[in-house]
């Protein structure tokens, strides 16, 4: 194996450079990783505009992954040189009450690969053998670094607990909001509507098994949710856009007594009609990141075919046209929905 190795930085807003630096060696308990794709998602948007509150300058991106084991640290006796695999980000402390309670994704010092830690986008990666989760033979290396999203997706849709048989309604058809509906779908869901006011992402929701579709520019979420869904509205309704507009949307147009979540990292302060809420008895939930068990789903998703990843897929860069990636997607807003890095390219 060569020494060296390429490592993207981000030096500032939208300022990538690439150097040169050791292969590291992987310690005791680690896997070394050659990475293979890495994804680009909203929070790294943020990042490259300067606009995430949490990350500072400079900073090694990459937390959307898959690659394959080159080596193994002392102890590693779970996995196989060569075998595919994904990277779980968190970094969690253990010892606060959440990480003590099973609840590490809401660590008191929780720190993400390629935002507050070093991330992932480089040619090798060494990472402990706790944060690497196996993927099947079978599956693509693009579809391999869109875990990460879809186990945000199943840990949102299991906040609500089970949903089989339930009418869940989506707001936004972004890639987070996509794969939330497929994974309510995929989990047993009824029937699931997603809204959006872009026909082009509203379309992909139905070619990746939407039962309805609304464009909320052109017609009321409220009408559209009765319409569909009939009187009784929907059990569950998620908000994956998080912003003033469609938290009320959920907010008003919700059954009494039924259930919100908030999915999307809010846009600002909210200014929410709380009064509603109040007296509709509704409950409004949050969901942040994901646990392993969401991980391991989001696989078995997949590998059932109960998800559909390839639709979601809109261009491939290589690795030193990182920052293109960026131009692209600020070029091409509506209809980039999940960018990838090809690290080896």
């Amino acid at each position: 194996m060569e020494k060296n190795m390429i490592q993207q930085v981000m030096t500032a807003p939208g300022e990538i450079i690439f150097r040169e630096v050791p292969i590291p060696k992987p310690e005791a308990g680690q896997v070394l990783i050659k990475i293979q794709r890495i994804g680009i998602c909203g929070s790294d948007i943020h990042v490259y505009h300067g606009k995430h509150p949490f990350t500072s300058y400079p900073v090694t991106q990459g937390h959307e992954v898959s690659g394959e084991v080159a080596a193994l640290g002392e102890g590693v006796e779970t996995f196989a040189v060569g075998q595919k695999v994904t990277i779980e980000p968190q970094v969690f402390c253990g010892h606060c009450h959440p990480c003590t309670h099973g609840k590490y994704n809401l660590c008191e010092e929780l720190k993400v690969m390629g935002f507050q830690t070093t991330g992932t986008a480089s040619q090798y990666f060494a990472v402990d053998a706790s944060k690497v989760t196996p993927l099947p033979d079978a599956m693509s290396y693009e579809e391999g670094a869109m875990i990460e999203p879809l186990a945000v997706a199943v840990h949102a849709v299991r906040r609500a607990g089970d949903v089989s048989g339930q009418k869940i309604a989506v707001i936004g058809a972004g890639p987070i909001g996509n794969l939330v509906a497929q994974a309510a779908k995929g989990m047993g869901a009824a029937q699931v509507m997603v809204s959006d006011i872009s026909d082009y992402r509203l379309r992909l929701a139905e070619e990746c098994g939407a039962d309805f579709t609304v464009n909320t520019a052109k017609k009321e979420f409220n009408d559209a949710i009765t319409e569909n869904f009939g009187p009784d509205k929907a059990d569950v309704i998620y908000d994956c856009a998080g912003n003033n507009t469609t938290i009320n949307q959920a907010i008003r147009s919700a059954r009494k007594g039924s259930m919100i979540i908030l999915v999307a990292v809010f846009a600002g302060m909210a200014n929410a009609d709380l009064a509603v809420l109040n007296d509709h008895e509704l409950d409004l939930n949050t969901t942040m990141m994901y646990r392993h068990e969401d991980y391991v789903k989001a696989i078995e998703l997949v590998n059932a075919g109960k998800v559909a990843l390839k639709p979601l897929m809109s261009k491939v860069f290589p690795f030193a046209q990182y920052k293109q990636a960026y131009e692209y997607i600020d070029n091409n807003r509506e209809t980039s929905m999940k960018i990838l890095i090809d690290v080896q390219r």
